[in-house]
């Protein structure tokens, strides 16, 4: 299929130079996403139906075998040999069960071991006398040493999982789903399926991965690719709002919680529209030697129409000469003249309009408004009087006057003030599907400027609450999805954990009941208990031996620690002579480890954990509940073993 892709001949099929560089462009992403993937194969299991799919059953039509795959396969007479996972011939191989066969008469797994096939496992589905069994190939797929970044999960799709994989791209959905249940997975693959159903609404009107930071980008970029899909855009929240903005300011927790309330939405948008003013004369408008008077309340009436209106300030200021040069047209028609359209453009072009315009509509610099905000007393409780109270204004004011938006020293919160002033004045666009992952650490200001990119478009939007590391995370995903202007998103609960081993995430859910109460805990599917070891140490020397005997073992290691301590554990690391890798990096057969500072975790997974003193994580953050959930986080990192080394008691919620 690559070889037909490269020996197409284009030189006589467009009509002119720019088809013919589009057409090449598009043969040119065709024959990447054809590219071979080392150790993937090309298909990875068989449904063989009793029938022909959208046959007459009752005329006893035979049954047909379809091979499923990442991608879809042809031979050289366009026959199909394997089916794309997405088709709906494929559902099957995730929905079909004993109790409800799908009309499937066999379904089977393939095994590989480095792109060889190494076994095949059967499920008659149709046959009474056959028991249901547990698959032991999706188990040891599930549990596979994890080496390098995130791959694909075509695989081993569960049926709630596919559900949620498969839901229209009409709805937003948003996925709760504990440690290790695959919600990352489920969203990735939600947006390939996505792709497939509704390739040309989305090649037209685009899709965005959104992720906590570029470590967890980094870390999930291969998924789509793996699946041919190599149009999709990844990005943080913070590449979004800070689009040609240097940020180089922090904000203290209160003051971040303060410009990440909703609350400064409206205090944005009374600023914006201060700046309206109503007319205090008329427009003369010269013609020749003629003379049209628009009078003052005239304009008044079209001011105040326009703010009725609700359009964004800079729609409406546009339309306002408009508006003043069709009121001065009908006075043209009423004493005999007959303008047309090109006339009504050049009143509202005179320099008499433009001058009115100017003055009761101005200009408004978004990032100019929000400095103005944050450095001017005066202005600030003008345009927050109701909405924030004295103290929470002075908490959001800078204590140093700033001479110019260049010169001030933005913090990733007043970006995203400045996105949302920008939105006042000028609609963002939207794309036809946004996911946004780690959702639970947001403030509002942030749902609100990603609901902004997909406005009239949907979400999949997925995260934990009790995974909430940051002041200001949601408290529940009702909330969330108001903020994000979806207040009609599906929320699906995902339970089964395939990540995390059993005694792992049953320890580690001893701190539900601190971080997130009424939460369900996450269930391990996995028959492998895992290995699981707690153990108190002296040295940092102790520390560096738990590294070096997990590493004994195949596949990656993470030694995760509060932010603090990382500098004196890489300096042990190096002392011993073993190399390490940063978040994001991908490993190799040479080096296996990953240091991780503990606020970088989230989202990132390893064979092996070896998690350095779990009350340091703790002490690391600015509150007590905050700091358990950041050691939830860093708990639930392992597939395979977890190793808990400390000198200092462990916190008193991990007591069994």
């Amino acid at each position: 299929m690559r070889e037909d892709a490269e020996s197409l001949d284009i030189k006589d099929v467009t009509a002119n130079w720019v088809n013919a560089e589009v057409l090449a462009r598009q043969i040119g992403e065709r024959i990447k996403s054809l590219a071979d993937l080392s150790d993937t194969p090309l298909f990875f299991g068989r449904l063989d139906y009793l029938h022909s799919p959208g046959a007459d059953r009752a005329e006893g039509a035979e049954g047909e075998r379809f091979y499923i795959g990442r991608r879809h396969v042809h031979d050289h007479d366009g026959d199909p040999m394997v089916i794309d996972w997405r088709a709906p011939v494929s559902q099957p191989f995730y929905r079909a069960s004993k109790k409800d066969p799908m009309d499937i008469g066999l379904r089977r797994r393939f095994g590989y071991t480095r792109g060889e096939i190494t076994a095949y496992e059967d499920e008659h589905l149709s046959d009474p006398a056959e028991t249901a069994t547990t698959s032991k190939l999706l188990q040891q797929e599930i549990e596979r040493p994890r080496v390098g970044p995130m791959r694909d999960i075509v695989a081993t799709i569960q049926p709630e999982q596919d559900e949620i994989v498969r839901s229209g791209l009409g709805g937003t959905v948003c996925v709760q789903g504990g440690p290790g249940t695959g919600k990352t997975a489920v969203g990735l693959h939600r947006v390939a399926y996505l792709l497939y159903a509704h390739r040309e609404r989305l090649a037209r009107t685009g899709t965005l991965v959104i992720g906590p930071n570029r470590s967890f980008l980094h870390y999930i970029e291969q998924v789509l690719p793996a699946l041919g899909e190599l149009s999709v855009k990844q990005a943080t929240v913070d590449d979004l709002v800070a689009a040609g903005l240097e940020v180089r300011g922090t904000d203290d927790a209160a003051g971040a919680v303060l410009k990440g309330d909703a609350r400064m939405a409206e205090v944005l948008k009374r600023a914006v529209y201060a700046h309206v003013t109503m007319p205090a004369e008329p427009v003369m408008v010269v013609r020749g030697s003629r003379r049209w008077r628009v009078p003052a309340y005239e304009i008044e009436e079209i001011v105040r129409e326009l703010l009725d209106r609700g359009i964004r300030y800079g729609a409406a200021r546009e339309a306002l000469p408009q508006r003043i040069a069709h009121a001065v047209l009908v006075q043209m028609e009423r004493s005999g003249e007959a303008p047309d359209d090109r006339v009504q453009d050049a009143v509202a072009r005179n320099p008499a309009v433009k001058a009115a315009v100017k003055a009761i509509w101005p200009p408004v610099d978004p990032a100019k408004l929000v400095l103005r905000l944050l450095t001017d007393a005066d202005f600030l409780a003008a345009h927050a009087e109701g909405i924030l109270d004295e103290d929470e204004q002075k908490t959001i004011l800078w204590a140093k006057p700033v001479r110019s938006v260049k010169s001030a020293k933005w913090s990733a919160a007043d970006a995203v003030l400045i996105d949302e002033a920008t939105d006042i004045v000028e609609r963002t666009h939207s794309l036809g599907h946004v996911v946004l992952d780690e959702a639970q650490d947001l403030s509002p200001m942030q749902y609100r400027a990603v609901g902004r990119r997909c406005s009239t478009g949907s979400a999949t939007v997925l995260g934990d609450l009790a995974q909430g590391t940051t002041p200001w995370a949601t408290r529940s995903w009702d909330e969330a999805l108001s903020h994000l202007g979806k207040s009609d998103g599906v929320i699906e609960e995902l339970t089964a954990g395939f990540r995390v081993p059993t005694d792992v995430i049953t320890y580690a859910s001893r701190l539900l009941p601190h971080i997130a109460p009424g939460l369900t805990p996450v269930a391990s599917v996995r028959e492998n208990p895992g290995f699981f070891d707690v153990r108190p140490v002296q040295t940092t020397a102790q520390v560096v031996a738990a590294c070096e005997e997990l590493l004994r073992n195949e596949g990656s290691t993470g030694l995760i620690a509060a932010d603090a301590r990382v500098p004196e554990l890489a300096e042990a690391l190096t002392a011993a002579g073993i190399g390490y890798l940063a978040p994001g990096e991908e490993t190799t057969a040479e080096t296996r480890l990953t240091l991780v500072p503990a606020s970088l975790a989230k989202g990132l997974e390893y064979d092996y954990v070896v998690l350095d003193e779990p009350q340091a994580v703790v002490d690391g953050e600015p509150d007590e509940r905050t700091g358990l959930r950041r050691l939830y986080v860093a708990l639930t990192r392992a597939v395979s073993g977890l190793i808990v080394t400390h000198a200092a008691p462990l916190p008193a919620e991990l007591a069994g």
